[in-house]
């Protein structure tokens, strides 16, 4: 599991754009995903081959200024508490603030990795400028201009020194189900129903689950742990300390989890907060099915399972090989199946395919529809191979990697679905020199 970095500091300092630029800086940080809604407040980087999740803490607090000076601390407070380091943000312009020594009061008395992060600072006098935030008392600083990535290489490259060893954790050899989704989709009805004991609170207060929890499930010969987690709301709705925490627990328990079940509200749909856990879930590489629930009450609109279907998939492009099962968790429709449906996605998560039967099926279709030719040369695929990863990684042995384009790794990862069966796995194909 990943380590995770939280941002912190005052309004207006320029926590997002910082966040937004080490999303989307995707050839040097971020893997990124055609498709992948931009509305999100959590992320996962890489910085010289080492990962972290970022969480933006600056939306969390909705209000006015004077509300805001209320909830800091105990937004810091809470980012300490979960996260492996902190970047404690200021604005060069605006100078040290009472506000900035109200943070830095409580990040003196820290034990975690803090890194004191002046932004806007874009020229040589606002370097200069930047010296005043020695008092502080955190030490050294790093400058940085959020709006055009400057100084962000040398912070990073400090940061990931800095994060801890993740140990690997000994525990019982069994599968991990996360139910993750939005607040009052029907998590937690849908783990009652299914243990068939009222195991967690449930009401229609949106936000009830404030932690990640674990039951042992093992019934009608399935045996693995199931983990209920605290809805992910759009950050402009999480306006409360405690929910805060809940997103970072659900984000950490989809990096633990083997398959995510999504539940999303049926009278809802497949929103833009849903894209955005089913896209957190994705690049993770975690199995992924979706569950959408209350279909009784959508069922008595007379609304066709195959148009519905259809709109959700047409928002999961380009990752679209997706179980979709339609339950009620209040009157156990399908539920069973949605868990039958859970253990094969971990079956295809966990499918290892001869070398010998990979090259049989797929060197015939390759040779029929060959990469096209790039500035007149031919790329030849020699050979392929699964990688002995714990999810599906595939490398593909050839002469020009570097002219193989994503269409065309699209189509190979295609025919590794059709031919092999990969239902609810993201699949990662590479090229590699022969």
């Amino acid at each position: 599991m990943s380590n995770i970095v939280a941002i912190v500091g005052r309004p207006n300092v320029g926590k997002s754009t910082f966040f937004n630029r080490m999303i989307q800086k995707r050839e040097a940080i971020v893997d990124a995903v055609s498709g992948v809604t931009r509305d999100r407040h959590y992320g996962k980087c890489e910085w010289n081959g080492k990962e972290f999740s970022l969480i933006d803490t600056g939306g969390y607090v909705v209000g006015s200024d004077d509300i805001f000076e209320a909830e800091i601390d105990k937004q810091v407070e809470l980012a300490i508490d979960e996260a492996d380091a902190i970047i404690f943000m200021v604005d060069v312009e605006d100078g040290v603030t009472g506000m900035d020594e109200d943070v830095a009061g409580l990040l003196r008395k820290v034990k975690k990795p803090v890194f004191l992060v002046i932004n806007k600072v874009d020229n040589g006098k606002r370097a200069e400028d930047a010296v005043e935030f020695y008092a502080l008392g955190l030490g050294d600083y790093y400058t940085v201009a959020s709006i055009n990535g400057s100084g962000t290489g040398e912070l990073l490259d400090a940061l990931v020194e800095a994060l801890p060893e993740k140990e690997e954790v000994e525990e019982e050899d069994l599968p991990r189900f996360a139910v993750v989704g939005r607040p009052n989709a029907g998590k937690s009805s849908f783990i009652n129903a299914l243990i068939g004991e009222d195991r967690y609170i449930v009401t229609d207060i949106a936000g009830t689950t404030r932690d990640s929890i674990d039951t042992k499930y093992n019934r009608f010969g399935f045996e693995f742990n199931l983990v209920d987690t605290a809805g992910i709301r759009r950050k402009s709705k999480v306006k409360e300390d405690l929910e805060f925490y809940s997103v970072m627990r659900s984000v950490r328990a989809i990096e633990y989890a083997d398959v995510c079940l999504l539940v999303l509200d049926a009278n809802r749909g497949f929103d833009g907060q849903v894209q955005n856990i089913f896209w957190l879930a994705e690049r993770n590489r975690k199995g992924i099915v979706v569950l959408v629930n209350k279909w009784d009450l959508v069922e008595k609109d007379h609304k066709s399972v195959k148009e519905y279907e259809q709109t959700i998939r047409k928002q999961m492009e380009p990752f679209t090989d997706v179980p979709i099962v339609f339950i009620s968790a209040l009157t156990k429709q399908r539920i069973y199946k949605a868990i039958e449906t859970a253990v094969e996605v971990y079956k295809n998560r966990s499918k290892k395919i001869k070398t010998s039967e990979l090259n049989d099926v797929l060197q015939p279709i390759i040779e029929h529809y060959s990469p096209p030719a790039y500035k007149g040369k031919f790329v030849k695929i020699k050979y392929i191979m699964q990688l002995p990863t714990p999810q599906p990684q595939f490398a593909f042995f050839c002469n020009l990697p570097q002219y193989v384009k994503e269409p065309y790794k699209r189509f190979l990862e295609n025919k590794l679905r059709e031919n092999f069966g990969f239902n609810g796995v993201p699949i990662s194909v590479y090229m590699r020199k022969k």
